[in-house]
């Protein structure tokens, strides 16, 4: 287990944190992943898609914008990269 505590701790550098949004209308519901990084700025990647970069905008409220433009629901929370190390 702490060889993948190590590389999580490693991966947490490039990011801040990540929220899951969802797109409740589907079924099965259509899941994307918004990583925001140190920076400000902010991808969004589809999990189903091996991780595919859909899109990033140079800051989280545009981002959050642009999902919820596309009516997507953000779940619940959010990891910060600073709780896995």
């Amino acid at each position: 287990m702490a060889s993948i505590k190590t590389a999580f701790a490693e991966q947490a550098k490039t990011w801040k944190f990540l929220e899951l949004w969802v797109d409740p209308v589907l079924f099965p519901p259509k899941i994307l992943m918004l990583v925001g990084d140190p920076d400000g700025s902010c991808s969004i990647f589809n999990p189903a898609s091996d991780y595919k970069l859909v899109v990033t905008h140079s800051n989280y409220q545009a981002a959050q914008e642009w999902l919820l433009e596309d009516e997507y629901e953000r779940v619940k929370g959010q990891l910060l990269a600073e709780e896995i190390m």
